[in-house]
């Protein structure tokens, strides 16, 4: 069983393109954005979490809709990127960690995991769910989305979509569920 990816994987990955995944640019992710905003609805929030915030461009989304935003990622070089990105949204923190072994000492309202779980080995991916159910505020909401391509990853994203479920079944609910070309999506509302 693979391991789940460490702070060296992805340092290679920055280190010859500094937007591996074309975050800025792909058409599947700009509409991926897009949707996992709409399905926030309109509410505000006052504390929010993003895990795998990458170069910051979901966070530079996610900003105006929280009082107070952290943003995570394992290595500096995309950390750099999104502070500068953000740089007119001092209400976004960013900082280092490798989640699920590292976590904010806060609670939250909103945490967004968007394309990291499947990087996450299954044990992982149930340490994750634990402290996402144990630092998630009553009534807040965290939002998975999960590619459904074919990787070389520790989980492929309907695995570890549905083992993160599964794992904070007994205080999340499943709020909505949508599949689109490429990923899924699942809005999770703690009890």
């Amino acid at each position: 069983m693979i391991g789940s990816r460490d702070s060296s994987h992805f340092a290679k990955l920055y280190q010859s393109n500094p937007d591996p995944w074309g975050f800025q640019t792909d058409p599947y992710e700009l509409e991926k954005y897009r949707h996992s905003i709409e399905v926030l609805g309109e509410h505000q929030f006052a504390g929010g979490l993003e895990v795998g915030c990458s170069i910051g461009v979901l966070t530079r989304l996610l900003a105006p809709r929280c009082a107070t935003l952290l943003a995570l990622d394992i290595v500096d070089q995309p950390l750099q990127a999104a502070a500068k990105r953000c740089a007119d949204q001092p209400w976004v923190r960013f900082q280092r960690m490798q989640v699920p072994n590292e976590w904010p000492d806060q609670s939250f309202d909103l945490i967004v995991l968007s394309e990291v779980l499947y990087f996450l080995s299954p044990e992982d991916i149930d340490r994750c769910a634990r402290r996402t159910k144990d630092s998630l505020l009553s009534g807040g909401k965290a939002l998975l989305v999960n590619w459904l391509g074919q990787s070389d990853d520790p989980c492929s994203g309907d695995q570890a979509a549905d083992r993160f479920i599964t794992s904070a079944a007994e205080t999340l609910t499943v709020a909505r569920q949508d599949r689109q070309p490429g990923y899924r999506l699942d809005l999770l509302t703690a009890c």
